[in-house]
């Protein structure tokens, strides 16, 4: 890896650093917060699920936006939309007084948010030689996903609206050194070529193989943010349930579980180009997570530090997150590459609407366990029959179209 290619590997992982900051901060001060803003006890949880939902739909819109928007006017200017966008919304959460600015200002937040990822994977893959593209995105992965560890240990030493003036601050920093990177080459080969179906997401649509490649890839990751947006973020309501012998922090569980999943994504990364193969690492990290979520739950008066042992151990698998997304860029043609790697992600992280909304409604005839215990079950399920069909895709080139 040259020179400029590692600068670009590393002002991306720095972005994604940034959004994850971000992205886990509103689940480490959701109670926090909600509290100092005069909300009851009683309404923490349902509030708290209202404003994480609006977060979720906001990832879900702007997946859709950035990422038709990255492979309509390209990588780069995407990855500076979406910073500036996302920043400004920060900024404004340290300053919310009610709960309805709050649910405002996360939905804006979810749509800046929804374009980092994608582009910044989009455009060190495409950007990287085939056998080593998997380095480069395991750093993005790794050094990104170590930002919601650093937003937790912030949250433990500073209050709540400081952390989200220092997560927009970072944000217009990091605007400076998107400066020096330069646009993919896949992507200036193609822009100005007419009638490819640039950023088209109806065309996925078009091939019956092609949305079925497209909603498998949704599928795959769907049980990483059960763990994090369910398991992690609703921590205070797991330990009473689980009977722990204090009550567990939502922050700390989430800290834990990110350290995890930094470490797993930089492993999985590695191990996913030792074997050769992404499906290899996605089918062993769902094994071990399933066993790991069983085992969990089943736990009965254990301490908080027994549960955030067992929150880093599912970060850890967990951190499949940089090879699925490398394995979502890798299935599609450059000219709906970053359409499919900007969404997906963030469709995956909008599935906890959908999970938040089952458990609301489970709750009403069975207890918090059973519910969640029962979505658990059925996401693992549903996620490895759809990692079957998908190719494998290490080592592909990526010059390639969808027609």
């Amino acid at each position: 890896m040259d020179k400029k290619t590692f600068s670009l590997v590393m002002v991306a992982a720095l972005g994604y650093f940034v959004d994850i900051f971000d992205l886990a901060l509103f689940g480490i001060v959701r109670v926090t917060s909600l509290k100092d803003i005069g909300l009851p006890d009683e309404e923490l949880l349902s509030v708290g699920v209202t404003l994480l939902n609006a977060q979720m739909l906001g990832l879900l819109l702007g997946g859709i936006i950035w990422g038709v928007l990255g492979d309509k006017i390209g990588r780069i200017k995407v990855l500076f939309g979406s910073i500036l966008l996302y920043s400004l919304a920060n900024l404004a959460n340290a300053f919310v007084q009610t709960a309805s600015a709050y649910a405002a200002l996360r939905a804006i937040a979810g749509i800046g948010l929804a374009g980092e990822l994608g582009a910044a994977i989009t455009l060190v893959s495409e950007s990287l030689s085939r056998d080593k593209r998997g380095y480069g995105t395991a750093i993005v992965a790794g050094v990104g996903l170590s930002g919601a560890v650093a937003a937790g240990v912030l949250a433990e030493f500073v209050s709540w609206r400081t952390t989200y003036v220092v997560g927009g601050v970072l944000g217009f920093l990091l605007l400076f050194l998107r400066l020096s990177i330069s646009e993919s080459s896949l992507f200036t080969k193609i822009k100005n070529a007419p009638s490819l179906n640039r950023g088209n997401i109806f065309f996925i649509f078009s091939s019956r193989e092609r949305l079925l490649k497209y909603v498998c890839c949704i599928l795959i990751a769907v049980p990483i943010w059960y763990c994090a947006g369910i398991l992690m973020t609703f921590a205070p309501e797991l330990g009473a349930a689980l009977s722990t012998t204090q009550a567990l922090s939502a922050g700390r569980a989430i800290l834990f579980s990110y350290v995890g999943v930094a470490v797993g994504d930089v492993l999985s990364g590695l191990i996913s180009q030792w074997v050769k193969s992404r499906k290899k690492v996605v089918a062993g990290s769902l094994l071990i997570e399933a066993g790991l979520v069983a085992l969990t739950l089943t736990q009965r008066g254990i301490s908080p530090a027994t549960f955030y042992f067992f929150s880093f151990l599912l970060g850890l698998a967990t951190g499949y997150w940089a090879v699925f997304v490398t394995l979502t860029s890798e299935q599609f043609g450059t000219n709906l590459r970053s359409t499919v790697t900007t969404s997906i992600p963030n469709l995956v992280r909008a599935s906890v609407v959908p999970m938040t909304l089952t458990l609301t409604a489970l709750r009403n005839h069975w207890s918090f366990l059973p519910s969640i215990t029962f979505i658990g079950a059925t996401v693992f399920v549903i996620a490895g029959i759809a990692l079957y069909f998908l190719d494998e895709t290490f080592a592909r080139d990526l010059d390639f179209l969808e027609n």
